[in-house]
């Protein structure tokens, strides 16, 4: 799941996750973190689910994929598209 929230010039998203699905540590990867899975791990929040924050330029579009423990990456179901192999977030 996909949260935003508009900021001068920017558009703040928040990637969300449910706590224990899938199981372990899961970060979220994308072309705003030169895919890096150290960047943007996900926290757990207090009303149960994980998430992460990342700040975007706004009226921009960006490629994401979660990555999960023991190398297991996928999609995110209600991203705002699919290019291929990607998740797409359009802020």
């Amino acid at each position: 799941m996909l949260e935003r929230k508009k900021l001068k010039g920017r558009t703040q998203v928040t990637f969300v996750l449910p706590a224990d699905s899938p199981d372990g540590p899961v970060s979220v990867v994308g072309d705003f973190n030169h895919w890096n899975p150290a960047a943007h791990p996900l926290q757990v929040r207090s009303d149960g689910m994980r998430a992460a924050t990342v700040a975007l330029p706004a009226h921009s579009g960006h490629s994401f994929r979660y990555l999960a423990s023991g190398g297991h990456w996928f999609d995110d179901d209600q991203a705002d598209g699919h290019d291929g192999t990607n998740s797409r977030v359009h802020t």
